[in-house]
């Protein structure tokens, strides 16, 4: 069995991409995001952290994540709002033999991908990739006509404009190629 090592960095700031387990044609995050948001809410109450930015879209979500300083157990904080969400659901998904014996629901992938931020230009590139997502994904034509982001508290905070990314092809973003 593999043995998945992650960097220990208290009080680290991190890049999460979170995903459902089925994608295709899912849109449970953004139907259930109520339900999403008070699973959040319940965690950080008693595992803070700070969120930095966030986009849930219907499949899968991105956020950028800082710890309390000393604390570095972000894992536990995925596994609790995993769980916590998937708990408050009625159990209709179809689940493979395997996660059935392992007594697993079939909503999350198993892991979630991260990324440690390393400096300030890293920091403002993953912020901006989870804003600009809506729009990659051809949800929206515009960051600002996505509901489910932490781009509107941005706006509201003067971080940024209104209008920003309205021409996302002159935006450098991370993963870009």
């Amino acid at each position: 069995m593999p043995n998945y090592l992650r960097p220990h960095r208290p009080g680290a700031i991190w890049f999460f991409t979170v995903n459902l387990l089925q994608r295709r044609n899912n849109d449970l995050l953004a139907r259930k995001i109520a339900l999403l948001r008070t699973t959040v809410a319940h965690v950080r109450a008693s595992h803070p952290f700070h969120i930095h930015a966030w986009v849930v879209l219907p499949d899968h979500m991105h956020c950028v994540l800082e710890l309390p300083p000393g604390d570095a157990d972000i894992a536990n904080r995925w596994r609790l709002i995993k769980q916590r969400f998937s708990k408050a659901l009625p159990k209709t998904e179809r689940r493979s033999t395997v996660r059935q014996r392992r007594g697993e629901r079939g909503i999350w992938q198993r892991r979630y991908w991260e990324h440690l931020i390393r400096d300030e230009a890293d920091y403002r590139a993953h912020v901006d990739y989870v804003h600009i997502n809506p729009v990659k994904h051809g949800l929206v034509a515009r960051v600002a006509d996505w509901p489910n982001s932490t781009f509107h508290r941005l706006v509201e905070q003067g971080v940024y404009p209104p209008d920003w990314a309205d021409e996302a092809q002159a935006i450098r973003l991370p993963y870009d190629d």
